[in-house]
C-alpha cells in the first residue's frame, strides 16, 4: 500500500496540515502549526512558503509575525473545509444496517451551454463529490437518494432549468445489469478499499497506544488527531457510500470507521487541548448510537 507504515508518521502535505488545524472560528495558531509540522518532519521553511502561497491565493489572511501569528480562513476557504457531517452520519448508519438499499438507481442529466461553462463544470464537480458516476456525457448515476442535494446545487448555480432527475430500477450497461456488477464497473471499488485498508493500518496502532498509555503531552495528542483526521478524509472523500448490498465482501469501510470512532473516543478521553478537540468534535454526535 502507498504511504508509510501504520506505526510511522502519516504523509501529510503542508497545505493539508494547515487545513487540518483550522479551528471552529476559522483561525490557525501558527505556533501550533510550526510545532506539529516539526513533529511530522516538515521544516519551518516549508511551512513559511506554504503559508505565503495560501495568503497569496486569497485562502487565508495573516496577522502578526512568526510563531505568534494567526491565520484566518476566508469565507470561501471555510466553505470548502466544512466537513459534510451528514455524509459521515449516513456512512455510520449504513454500517449499522439502518440504510438498506431500495433497489433503485438515481440518475441526473444536464444540458448546460458553453456560455455557462463555469456553472456546468461546478455542477459536474458537485455530482461527482456526491458520489455520482458518469454514464455518458452529461448523465450520471447514484445508488443513493440525492434529489434534494442536486436541486440545491442547481439552484445555487442558477441552472435548474437545464437539469433532469430520474429514478429507475432498470439499469443496463451493454449486457451488464446485475447491481453489484454494475457498481464494480461504475466506481473504483478496489482503489476505495485500499484507502480504507490504509486507514485501518494507521488507526489500529494509534488506538493501541491511546488505550495502553496515559503518557501523552498536548503536541503528541494533537499530532495523533491530525494524522487520524487526514487519513479519515483521504478514505471518505472519494467514497460514494454505496449500499452494502452493492459492495464486495468483506468490505473494509465499516471496520475502518469503527476503528476511527474508537480512536476518537480514546483521544477525547485524554484531550487537554481545544485544537485537538476541534479535529473530531464535529463527529461526536455522528459516530455514536
Amino acid at each position: 500500500m502507498p504511504g508509510t507504515s501504520g506505526t510511522g508518521p502519516v504523509e501529510i502535505p503542508t497545505r493539508t496540515l494547515v487545513h487540518a488545524l483550522v479551528r471552529p472560528d476559522g483561525s490557525v495558531d501558527t505556533g501550533e502549526l510550526y510545532t506539529v509540522a516539526g513533529v511530522l518532519g516538515m521544516t519551518d521553511q516549508q511551512v513559511r512558503l506554504c503559508v505565503k502561497r495560501l495568503v497569496a491565493e486569497g485562502r487565508f489572511t495573516h496577522e502578526g509575525r512568526g510563531r505568534k501569528a494567526v491565520l484566518n480562513a476566508t469565507d470561501a476557504t471555510r466553505r470548502t473545509l466544512e466537513p459534510n457531517v451528514e455524509f459521515v452520519r449516513f456512512a455510520y448508519r449504513q454500517d449499522r444496517g439502518l440504510e438498506p438499499w431500495d433497489g433503485a438507481w438515481r440518475l441526473v442529466a444536464f444540458a448546460i451551454p458553453e456560455s455557462a461553462r463555469a456553472a456546468r463544470d461546478a455542477l459536474r464537480d458537485a455530482i461527482l463529490r456526491l458520489g455520482g458516476a458518469p454514464l455518458h456525457g452529461g448523465l450520471y448515476v447514484s445508488a443513493n437518494e440525492w434529489a434534494d442535494l442536486i436541486d440545491a446545487e442547481a439552484r445555487r448555480l442558477d441552472v435548474s432549468a437545464a437539469v433532469s432527475l430520474l429514478t429507475s430500477r432498470d439499469l443496463r450497461i451493454g449486457g451488464l445489469e446485475e447491481p453489484s456488477a454494475l457498481a464494480a464497473r461504475l466506481w473504483p471499488l478496489e482503489e476505495i478499499a485500499e484507502r480504507y485498508h490504509r486507514l485501518i493500518e494507521v488507526a489500529r496502532p494509534r488506538l493501541e497506544r491511546l488505550e495502553s498509555t496515559d503518557a501523552f503531552d498536548d503536541v503528541e495528542l494533537l499530532t495523533l488527531g491530525v494524522e487520524l483526521a487526514v487519513e479519515f478524509g483521504r478514505a471518505m472523500e472519494p467514497d460514494p457510500l454505496l449500499p452494502p448490498e452493492l459492495l464486495p465482501t468483506p468490505w473494509p469501510g465499516a471496520a475502518a470507521r469503527d476503528l476511527l470512532a474508537r480512536s476518537w473516543s480514546a483521544l477525547a478521553a485524554r484531550d487537554r487541548a481545544e485544537t485537538t478537540r476541534s479535529l473530531y468534535r464535529m463527529y461526536e454526535d455522528v459516530i455514536g448510537p
